[in-house]
Formats: C-alpha cells, sequence, structure tokens
C-alpha cells in the first residue's frame, strides 16, 4: 500500500506538526489528524490484528463504522483503552499501541493461529474444550479474549454530566440534518444538533454537492452561520448512542483538549434521527486484507486530509457513488480502474463491467482476480457495496424495519411517536430527494433547500454460497461465509441464534458493515428473502461509552458529601472514633481502644446504653390511601394496625427477594412514618414514589423524606425506662399506656418529642425523635442520666453486637441478592395475606419454594478455637468433594453469653439445629454448631424488664 500525503489541500494544518508513537514507531502527522489519518498517511501498512485469526488489519472506515483498527493509548497521564484510531484525535506525545497484538500489529507472535483457522470455525469452543475439564483452558482463554488491557491503577479523569432541556434534538450534522435543524429553529423551536464529527457538514465535507445554486461547502458556511444567529447548539464529537424509555435521548461528548468526556440527557418532545448511512463491504476472497477500504472512507481521506491511499486503484462499486470516487482519485493523480455495473467514468479511468472475486497478497493487497478471469495489479482497493441506513436508534426506539428493493436497504418502516427519521438514514440517498422529503416528515410549513438533481442505482452483490476462498463478513469477529454456512448446517437459521453463534454484528461493531451481508447470505443458505430472515435487535449504546461518563460525578464529597449528625460535637467530646456507615459518619466506639466495642456493649446489657440513631429512615406516608398503598408495598399485613402502633415487617423487589427490613410507625389512621435502614433511605424513598407514581397514580398519597428534619436518640437496657424518668422528659412510660411496638407523644421543656418503643438490641429500649435542632439538650440530659445509672454511651459496633447476639438481621449483611422471607424464617404473610403485594409472584415460583434454600440460623464454634471467620463457608465433604452450604453472615464476642456468637445462611438450616458442620476459610477447616439465631433471650422477656 503506497498511500501518501499531497503537498496541498486537506482539513489539517500543516504549520503545526505534531509526532506520536504507534506501537512504538514515532509517525509524524499535523494538527487535525485523526490516528488513522495520520498512520495512513505514514505508510504503515498493518495497524491491527483480527479478533479471533490474528489476521493483519488495516484501515477499513472513517468513523464509527471501523471494525478494525483498535488502540490504546497513554497522554499525559491518561490511559484510553480501546479507542478506534478513526475517531480517536491524534495529540502530540501520544502513545498509541494495537490491541489484540502482542509484542506489535506488524509482528504479532500469534499470528500463526490463522494457519490453523480450519480447525476453529465459529463456536469451535464449545466443541473443544469440553473434555477433560474447561477449567483447564479457561485461564488462557480468558486472557486471550476481549480486545485492550485495563490498567487497574489508572486513575481517570472525572466526567460532568449535563442535564438540557430543548425542543427538539437532531442526531447527524450532514446536509438533512442541517437542513432540519434550520426549518425548525426558524419555526421557533429550541434545536440542538449532536454529530460524531469532528465539524459537522458529514458527506459535504467530502462529497461534491450543489445546494440552493452554490457548493456544497459554501450552503454549509451559510447554515451554520444562520444556525448560530438562531440560537441552535451543534455539539461536535458527540455521538447519541442511545434511545431509552420515556423519550430519554443519551449524548456522550468527547472534547479536543483532552477533558474527560461529558455525558448529556435529554427528553425532548422530537428526536430527528439524520444520521446517514453507512457504506457496506464488497464479499470477496480474501477481503479483509489491508489496502482494502470502503470507497467513501477513501474519498474522505483524500478531501479532509489530503491523503492519496495508493497508486494504482481499484475502485469496485456495484452502485453509482463509485464513479465520484473512481474520478476523484484519478485527479490526485492515481492510475484508477473502476470495476463494476456504475454509470460513465472519464477517459482515463479504465471502466470494467464485472466483479471482483477475490483479493492476493500476504501483509497487503497486492492484486485482485476478476469474474472474466483477469488480474489487476494493485495497492489500494476502495469498496462500496451499497449504503445501509444508520437505523440502529430507530431501532432502540422498537422501530421495525423492512427491506427496500431499490436500494437493497433495511429502511424505518413506520413513524414512531416522537422520533422521525430523514436523509440516508431513511433510505434517501440523493440530496434532492433527501431535501425534498423534509417538510412532511417534519410537519413545517417552510421550503426546504434545493439540490442538484441527483440518481442513486445499485445493482446487488450480495454473498454468493457458491464463494470460493475465505470471504469475509464481519472483520470485527472473524466472521467468513463458511461460519454463517456451518451455523445453518447445524440448524442456527434464526437470525439471533445466527448472531449467538458466529458472533455476527455483536459488540462494539452492532452490525453497522456486516449485519444486512450476513442477512442476504443467511436468506441464499436457506431459501429466504432478506425480509424472511428478519433482523437482529440493535442494543444500546451505538459505540463505545467510557464507563467515567456513566459515572460522572458520583463520587467523593462534591456529589457524595458524607452525612453529619447534629450531635456530632457532643461525641467528639466524648471521645469518640468515627466512621461511615451508610454514607453517614457515626460513632464507632468511644475511645481509641477497639476492646472498648465490647465493654460498651457489656455495660448496655448490664445496666443501660446510649445511642445516636439519627440515620434510620423517617419518611412520612400520608393520606385516606396510605394504608392500602403500605399494604402493596410490605411483604407484612399492614391495614390491621392501629394509630399508635408499630410492626416490624419487610419490603422486597419484584423479585420476592428481601430489599429493606424495619419498623412501620402508623401515627394516625392516614399518616405513617416508614423507618426503613439508614443506608436505604434515599432508595426505599425512590421505591415509594416509583409504585405510587405507577400503580397509585390518582390515588391519595403524600410521601415526604422527613430522615434529615429529625435527630433520634436511643436508650437501651435494663435502666432505660429510669433513665428517661431521670432525664426530665415528659413522657408517660407505664407498660400499660405504653407497651412494646407502639408509639407516643410527649415533651422535653418546651420542645415535642416522639417516642417509639422499638428495640434494635433485644433489652427494653426508646427511641426518642426531636428537631436536629434540638436535639443537643436533649443528649446531655440523657447522657448525665445514662452516667448516674452505671451506663455508657455506645457505638454503632457495640450496637451491631447486641443485635446479632439477638439474631437481629442486617439487610446486606446478612442477606445477599438470593434472600427471601422464607429463608428468614418468615413464611407467614405469603400464605395468610391475600392483598397483593411487591413480588408475591415471584415468592409463589418453583426455585423460590426450594426446600434445600439457605435459612438464616445461629453458628456456634465447637471446636474450642474462638470466633468464626465472616464470610466462612459451611462445606459438605460428603461425595469427596467440597461443596458450599452457605456462608457466616456475621461473627461476634458473646455479649451476655460465655461463648462467640455468629448467624449464617445455611441451606435447610432450620431442619439442622444441633448439628455440626464443617467451616472453611482460606484454607483452614473448623467446626461450628447450628444453633436459633437467637442466642440471648429467646423468650423476649427483657423487653419488658
Amino acid at each position: 500500500m503506497n498511500a501518501k500525503r499531497l503537498p496541498h489541500g486537506g482539513e489539517i494544518d500543516r504549520t503545526r506538526p505534531i509526532s506520536f508513537t504507534f506501537d512504538g514507531k514515532t509517525v509524524s502527522g499535523f494538527e487535525g489528524d485523526s490516528l488513522a489519518s495520520a498512520l495512513l498517511a505514514s505508510g504503515i501498512t498493518i495497524l491491527g490484528r483480527s479478533f479471533k485469526y490474528r489476521r493483519p488489519r488495516g484501515l477499513f472506515g472513517f468513523g464509527v463504522e471501523e471494525p478494525n483498527v483498535y488502540v490504546d493509548i497513554e497522554h499525559q497521564g491518561s490511559f484510553l483503552l480501546n479507542q478506534r484510531a478513526t475517531t480517536t484525535l491524534a495529540r502530540n506525545g501520544m502513545a498509541a499501541r494495537a490491541v489484540n497484538a502482542s509484542p506489535t500489529a506488524a509482528a504479532d507472535r500469534m499470528g500463526f493461529i490463522d494457519r490453523f483457522a480450519r480447525f476453529i470455525p465459529s463456536a469451535f469452543y464449545y466443541k473443544t474444550f469440553m473434555w477433560p475439564n474447561w477449567h483447564l483452558f479457561e485461564p488462557r482463554i480468558r486472557e486471550m479474549a476481549g480486545l485492550g488491557r485495563v490498567n487497574p491503577d489508572h486513575q481517570g479523569p472525572v466526567s460532568v454530566q449535563v442535564n438540557h432541556v430543548c425542543d427538539t434534538v437532531i442526531v447527524g450534522a450532514g446536509p438533512a440534518g442541517l437542513a432540519a435543524a434550520l426549518m425548525l429553529a426558524e419555526a421557533g423551536e429550541k434545536v440542538l444538533v449532536a454529530d460524531d464529527g469532528v465539524r459537522p457538514g458529514g458527506s459535504l465535507l467530502h462529497r461534491d454537492a450543489k445546494i440552493d445554486g452554490m457548493a456544497g461547502l459554501d450552503w454549509l458556511s451559510r447554515t451554520l452561520a444562520l444556525l448560530a444567529d438562531l440560537g441552535v447548539r451543534v455539539l461536535p464529537l458527540t455521538t447519541a448512542f442511545g434511545l431509552y424509555d420515556h423519550g430519554l435521548i443519551a449524548l456522550n461528548q468527547r472534547h479536543r483538549d483532552g477533558r474527560a468526556d461529558t455525558l448529556w440527557r435529554l427528553r425532548p418532545k422530537r428526536i430527528v434521527l439524520a444520521a446517514g448511512a453507512i457504506e457496506r463491504p464488497m464479499p470477496f476472497a480474501m477481503n479483509d486484507l489491508p489496502g482494502i477500504l470502503s470507497a467513501q472512507a477513501g474519498l474522505a481521506y483524500l478531501r479532509r486530509h489530503a491523503i492519496l491511499p495508493g497508486e494504482r486503484i481499484v475502485v469496485a462499486s456495484n452502485n453509482s457513488t463509485g464513479v465520484e470516487v473512481a474520478r476523484a482519485m484519478a485527479e490526485a493523480g492515481a492510475n484508477v480502474t473502476l470495476v463494476g455495473e456504475t454509470g460513465e467514468t472519464s477517459t482515463d479511468i479504465r471502466h470494467i463491467r464485472g466483479r471482483i472475486t477475490a483479493a492476493r497478497g500476504r501483509s497487503a493487497v497486492q492484486s485482485v482476480i476478476l469474474d472474466n478471469g483477469e488480474t489487476i495489479a494493485t495497492d489500494c482497493v476502495l469498496v462500496s457495496g451499497g449504503f445501509s441506513p444508520t437505523i440502529h436508534l430507530y431501532a432502540q426506539a422498537r422501530g421495525k424495519l423492512r427491506f427496500e428493493e431499490a436500494t437493497a436497504a433495511l429502511v424505518p418502516d413506520a413513524e414512531i411517536p416522537g422520533v422521525t427519521v430523514v436523509g440516508g438514514a431513511v433510505g434517501h440517498f440523493t440530496l434532492a430527494e433527501a431535501f425534498a422529503a423534509l417538510p412532511q416528515a417534519l410537519a413545517v410549513d417552510a421550503a426546504p433547500p434545493v439540490a442538484a438533481p441527483q440518481s442513486y442505482t445499485i445493482t446487488p452483490a450480495w454473498p454468493d454460497p457458491n464463494m470460493k476462498g475465505r470471504v469475509w463478513i464481519d472483520y470485527q469477529h472473524d466472521v467468513t461465509t463458511k461460519d454463517v454456512a456451518l451455523a445453518v448446517r447445524e440448524n442456527f437459521v434464526s437470525v439471533e441464534h445466527l448472531k449467538r453463534y458466529t458472533t455476527l454484528g455483536m459488540a462494539t461493531d452492532q452490525g453497522k458493515t456486516s449485519n444486512l451481508n450476513g442477512l442476504a447470505l443467511m436468506g441464499a443458505l436457506t431459501g429466504r428473502t432478506i425480509p424472511e430472515v428478519g433482523t437482529t435487535t440493535y442494543r444500546p449504546p451505538f459505540t463505545p461509552v467510557p464507563y467515567s461518563s456513566f459515572a460522572g460525578l458520583r463520587g467523593g464529597q462534591r456529589m457524595e458529601p458524607l452525612r453529619r449528625l447534629a450531635l456530632e460535637p457532643e461525641h467528639r467530646a466524648l471521645g469518640a472514633t468515627l466512621g461511615e456507615y451508610g454514607g453517614w459518619l457515626r460513632p464507632v466506639r468511644y475511645g481509641s481502644d477497639h476492646s472498648a466495642i465490647l465493654a460498651e456493649a457489656q455495660t448496655a446489657r448490664r445496666s443501660v446504653g446510649l445511642f445516636d440513631a439519627t440515620p434510620l429512615g423517617k419518611i412520612d406516608v400520608i393520606g385516606p390511601d396510605a394504608a392500602e398503598f403500605l399494604d402493596f408495598i410490605y411483604y407484612n399485613s399492614i391495614p390491621s394496625m392501629k394509630p399508635g402502633t408499630c410492626r416490624y415487617g419487610f419490603i422486597l423487589n419484584e423479585s420476592g427477594i428481601v430489599y429493606d427490613d424495619g419498623v412501620l410507625v402508623r401515627l394516625t389512621e392516614d399518616h405513617f412514618i416508614v423507618s426503613c435502614s439508614s443506608s436505604h433511605v434515599a432508595s426505599v424513598h425512590a421505591m415509594l414514589e416509583e409504585w405510587r407514581q405507577d400503580r397509585f397514580a390518582k390515588r391519595k398519597i403524600f410521601i415526604h423524606n422527613s430522615t434529615a428534619e429529625s435527630a433520634t436518640v436511643t436508650v437501651t437496657g435494663p435502666l432505660a425506662r429510669r433513665v428517661i424518668e431521670d432525664a426530665g422528659i415528659d413522657v408517660s412510660l407505664d407498660d400499660t399506656v405504653f407497651p412494646h411496638m407502639t408509639t407516643v407523644w410527649g415533651r422535653f421543656g418546651q420542645a415535642r418529642l416522639r417516642a417509639t418503643r422499638v428495640s434494635f438490641t433485644g433489652d427494653r429500649s426508646y427511641e426518642l425523635s426531636i428537631r436536629q435542632d434540638l436535639v443537643g439538650p436533649l443528649w446531655k440530659a440523657l447522657e448525665e442520666s445514662v452516667h448516674r445509672a452505671g451506663g455508657v454511651p455506645i457505638g454503632i459496633e457495640a450496637v451491631m453486637m447486641l443485635r446479632a447476639e439477638k439474631g437481629f438481621i442486617v439487610i446486606g449483611k446478612d442477606t445477599d441478592g438470593m434472600t427471601r422471607p422464607m429463608n428468614l424464617g418468615i413464611s407467614g404473610p405469603l400464605h395468610k395475606k391475600k392483598a397483593e403485594f411487591v413480588g408475591k409472584r415471584s415468592l409463589l415460583t418453583e426455585e423460590a419454594q426450594r426446600a434445600d434454600r439457605m435459612q438464616l440460623v445461629g453458628l456456634v464454634p465447637a471446636d474450642g478455637k474462638g470466633l468464626l471467620p465472616t464470610g466462612a463457608h459451611g462445606i459438605d465433604v460428603s461425595s469427596g468433594a467440597i461443596r458450599s452450604i452457605g456462608y457466616v453472615t456475621s461473627s461476634y464476642p458473646g455479649v451476655a453469653v460465655d461463648h462467640p456468637i455468629a448467624l449464617g445462611l445455611i441451606e435447610r438450616g432450620a431442619a439442622r439445629i444441633g448439628d455440626e458442620i464443617d467451616i472453611q476459610h482460606l484454607g483452614e477447616r473448623r467446626k461450628a454448631r447450628i444453633t436459633l439465631p437467637c442466642a440471648f433471650d429467646p423468650k423476649g422477656e427483657r423487653l419488658y424488664a
């Protein structure tokens, strides 16, 4: 391949040269080059290796359609993984390395794999590596799979997320998109245009055009000026990668200066898809050799980067666009042969009607063989097999496609509310046709631009099942015609099965260059038409999006500020060691010595303890329909609750998995307080709102998260009642008036407070909730009273010890993503509750009702070796092999009992009380005895002591 930079022309800035390295070799370019254009101009032929066979590959495309050349990049301390060379701007000092190649693309030591291609067709690994054991081969196969290598030590820049409001989002800043933007903006709409190119213009930047009597580039300049005057925002380097529910369109914007990408979220009234079309490859043997490019890509490199891709160029086209490409190459000084059923050309271009049947060459194309037997020496082949509309976003919005014979393309079949498709994306492959359709498509009364008359004709050139040699259908995944034929022989004739069996059109490619040729070949092999074969499902993202864009500013104090307790100064004054729990800075213990935790817990058991429970959720649910609503939300029955009472209950997700637990307080007939786990307040609030809007949209329900408005202080222990009385709190503590699991109102001085008698420790306990700004004096009075009673303030770790000893769980610690209420010994509501509730149907499935499910149990060391390790697995060795039967979820020293205690989820645990089981952790074996979860006061007498 003898590509070269021309002395004049292009969009590059020749006054600003740059240099970077590729696979360790220095490459020169200019400001305005992409990595691909600079590499092409440098004369480097092999720029990548194919995914499966490690075949040498060069450039094929110009933009997001590029299937071959991906690089990992290091630049100014940043690391970018799996970047398409065609969409990555070249920057001075950049170090790029080809992915899937070792040590370099040109000298890949795994290149020999291609010699064994006949033994490794599609799905070979399913058949080859099952014997003697898949796990013997798995590590090496996984090491070779995938593209690029993650640098786990890299700390990338922080991305920004933007929520933008406008009337219309237009995807694509080509001529159709810009014309649509102008017509809508002049009609008074607020418009945003997104385009993944470096600059707006689309095909006008490299193809000949005449619009409104002026050259295409002149019309482009005038239109952009008019759009700027109308306030239209045009975002270059911005890819619309997904259309989601409720009209959400997501954009990812890259930046020239190397800043982290920006994620845009918009829900406009209308989305106009003007993303153009992607040129298809031509099927012939060895059509993946370096030096074989898309014809439009070759034209773009010529006119935008002043690069002539070869000296002896063959343009192979089955449609009328090949003539323009051939003329442009000839005018730039190349010796050009045009092969195909196309229109007339100039006299300095040799025109042969026919098709290429094979290419020849080792590391690059050196010649092509035609169907008439003629061999033509060449160093560059530009192919055009027709155009496929870029309908990925339309398909993501559940749009259906139809095959149009006249253009040999899949086009949108019907309108989708809120989505309009125009230009090449709808199959209008001439400007005149695209412009003429705009007024009706956009429903605006405005005259569209007028383009010079053009015609587009095509003679289908689909893959032939009888083609000889290796004909590539999908460059990115190394899928050939023989792979598709194998899928058919093995009865994978559904288009979705074909996709998964061969990997055709998967991953980042999403069928951009491969899909239609694959569908046509499947049809030919099975005697079906392309419409009968059907299409695969296009999935977002359209092109890869950095994880940092999705994450945005989610971490750190700016976006996740540590929540602070109103009593933090008081805790610090008492010598508290503070730590983060569920996003709150809370007292771990009082004192620096870790042994203080057990001492605090023992004091609380013996006399009384005082702890700050402010982070517990306090979500008000109010209204005449609140009881019915919460009965749907909770696993437990709610309407039978009387005002002034409390009930412990579970909230499940739709899969029947325990999502949260806590106490529900009913203040009045139509006023409840959901006291959820402190770390789940935001998510439980969001869940309540989601169900209120979805299922109870027209009901009288009001939800308010008042967690931040009040502070809660808990007094627990045998002397808790005496402490409350001694602290001067005006509340009736008589057990007949204020029994366990009830709530009453009282006063502290002039302040009103709510006292709730619930316990997370197993001892008599009182939760006192008061306004945040009034909690200081209340804490001081209680602390002094606790001190007089011989008690102490206790931190969260002591509370964890006390609750585990009582057998109380912590969601996410003593449960996992498979834990259902029955696993925790609570199955009554499933059988007794008649009302529908979230997750009910999932609890009735065969999986949920399995007799061998994990069940919550207590565990006591049976070997005298002390604490059981948290996370240790219970194991069954009866079959000779080690099998996990569950694991330890919590483990602590005993507080009121004389032995360590633990909780765990163990297979069939409830039926195995008293049994000894083996426990294994980090290679060490232990013995444990299964007990009931409650190790302390199983009759609950201490709640009333």
